[in-house]
């Protein structure tokens, strides 16, 4: 399916208005953080990206009644979580890599300890930041804090923590190490994005069921997609360094399945995707049609 001019569209003007926050939260400095710091910090989130976490955030936010700039905060911390994910795993220690979004890595411009701080400090503040801003927007607390717990499992040793070092160890356990890996690193921040969010307006546990299901393929679809890209994109079209899980022996996609099945699965992931929506209530289309976006990009 091709991705229709409406989508395209919605998706443009809320990554615009997710920018906009993000912006002003970078123009707030404070005295008590060291100016190379913030720079580290500002260097890397305004550096571009598809905003896909935040607006995940957003749409399940606004399925169930709260408005994206009530949700704003919280959207935003997810792209703080990512952005600090992909500040460490451009180390050496990780996959050593010098390009990202199409710029010198972090701490290629700024230092190794520079870098590894400034993923340190957007951790933190992806909780520090939505605590404060949310009950100013009248979010409820005990939503603010179901929905920050949700994070903290993601980030943690079973979600994000875990799937890199399943990512970084080289060594195929079982074929359902790409599996796991897909869904440690990359769903399980998709799922959650969409799901907190929806958490904010009161979604009961079916609907988040739902949008849980509806991440884990999409982000799996995602990750499927970013393995066959590695193979085939030039460093122009993604904006980093192609070819590097191969070079590092990487078990991806690609790898363990050949192309041809590669492309087969990113298919059948973003088919389920779509239909883990269909018991949703409200207008399901963004997030339809993001799934589609997603599996035919190019970078």
């Amino acid at each position: 399916m091709t991705t229709s001019g409406s989508f395209a569209r919605q998706f443009a003007e809320i990554s615009t208005f997710i920018d906009g926050g993000i912006e002003s939260f970078c123009a707030q400095r404070s005295p008590l953080v060291p100016p190379r710091l913030m720079d580290s910090m500002v260097y890397s989130l305004l550096a571009g990206g598809k905003r896909l976490r935040p607006a995940l955030c957003l749409k399940g936010a606004e399925l169930f009644g709260i408005a994206r700039v009530r949700a704003l905060p919280l959207a935003l911390s997810f792209e703080m979580i990512h952005t600090a994910s992909l500040i460490h795993d451009d180390l050496p220690a990780m996959d050593d890599d010098v390009l990202r979004r199409g710029k010198a890595t972090n701490h290629v411009l700024f230092d190794e300890a520079t870098a590894i701080l400034a993923g340190d400090a957007l951790m933190a503040l992806a909780f520090e930041y939505p605590l404060c801003k949310l009950p100013e927007n009248g979010i409820d607390a005990q939503r603010i804090c179901s929905a920050l717990s949700l994070l903290a499992s993601a980030l943690g040793p079973s979600g994000i923590c875990g799937g890199q070092v399943l990512d970084m160890d080289g060594e195929l356990l079982s074929d359902e190490t790409p599996w796991r890996i897909a869904r440690q690193k990359t769903a399980v921040l998709l799922s959650t994005s969409v799901t907190a969010g929806a958490i904010l307006g009161g979604a009961e546990e079916e609907a988040q069921a739902s949008l849980r299901a509806y991440g884990n393929y999409l982000g799996t679809a995602f990750q499927i997609v970013d393995d066959i890209l590695d193979v085939t994109s030039t460093a122009k079209e993604l904006g980093k360094t192609p070819g590097k899980d191969a070079a590092q022996n990487k078990k991806t996609f690609v790898a363990v399945y050949g192309m041809e099945k590669a492309l087969s699965l990113a298919a059948e992931q973003t088919a389920l995707a779509v239909t883990a929506l269909e018991n949703l209530p409200g207008d399901t289309a963004f997030l339809s049609g993001l799934a589609d976006y997603l599996t035919e990009r190019t970078f």
